[in-house]
């Protein structure tokens, strides 16, 4: 218990200081100390992980309850977590039990690093060094998430992540990947791919919308070889009879046709 005193105000020292780095709204420490809601959440953690460790699960839960109730962060006093953690704005963050945070790692608001199996034992996710979690996404079940890896926005990660990677969309997608990139290397390619912690960039590729802009470019080539193969058919005297097809139009394009009278 003496140890987790002791520590408790070197560690303090660096969450101030790595606010400042994460955070250009930050002006002075004590704006930090007092109105940082994430500041806060963290701390109370600490000590209420320190009960759990000496085994007083009670006060331990307890604390973290009072925790919730002042910063709307929900941090199991079972979960581990590391040095320079950062929870940006904070409402509705929810970190389970089993769940352990590396170093240098960023979450920011509405983040749920979540159960799927009401079983006892490991059930909740590992993310590694300096992983940053965008607004709303949620990393369910015993997974693993690499160092430097980046979570979009209102992603929903079911799988492990490799280390340095960009995962987007629902469920996640990996969208880039290189385990040999230096930290500069990995933060440029996730701001070429749009990676925004606070939604989708218009620039990032929806691995979605990317497969279906595929398909169709597919189904338009098929089209065309279609059309040609008739027209040979034609040449050599062999008739096809016509079979009319459905029209493609957007709901859009539709709708305004039915309110014009069309």
């Amino acid at each position: 218990m003496l140890n987790c005193i002791t520590g408790f105000w070197d560690r303090a020292r660096e969450d101030i200081s790595c606010v400042f780095e994460r955070d250009p709204a930050a002006r002075n420490w004590w704006e930090v100390i007092t109105a940082y809601p994430g500041v806060h959440a963290i701390w109370l953690h600490r000590m209420s992980h320190c009960l759990w460790r000496h085994k007083f699960f009670w006060l331990a839960r307890f604390l973290s309850h009072i925790a919730r109730w002042l910063t709307g962060i929900e941090i199991h006093p079972g979960a581990s977590i590391g040095r320079r953690f950062f929870i940006d704005h904070g409402m509705g963050v929810v970190i389970g039990e089993t769940a352990v945070i590396g170093d240098d790692c960023t979450l920011y608001h509405g983040v749920t690093l979540g159960g799927t199996s009401w079983q006892k034992g490991k059930r909740h996710p590992t993310l590694g060094n300096s992983v940053v979690v965008g607004a709303g996404a949620k990393i369910l079940g015993p997974i693993k998430v690499g160092h430097h890896a980046r979570i979009g926005s209102n992603s929903v990660v079911l799988k492990d992540v490799p280390e340095g990677a960009t995962v987007v969309g629902i469920p996640g997608h990996v969208v880039n990947a290189d385990r040999k990139a230096s930290a500069a290397q990995r933060q440029a390619i996730a701001s070429r791919i749009g990676f925004d912690a606070y939604g989708m960039a218009p620039e990032m590729p929806d691995p979605v919308a990317y497969a279906i802009n595929h398909m169709l470019d597919h189904i338009q080539a098929l089209d065309k070889q279609i059309e040609e193969l008739r027209h040979a058919m034609e040449k050599a005297g062999i008739s096809l009879p016509e079979r009319p097809l459905p029209p493609l139009e957007s709901c859009a394009l539709r709708d305004s046709d039915e309110k014009s009278g069309k």
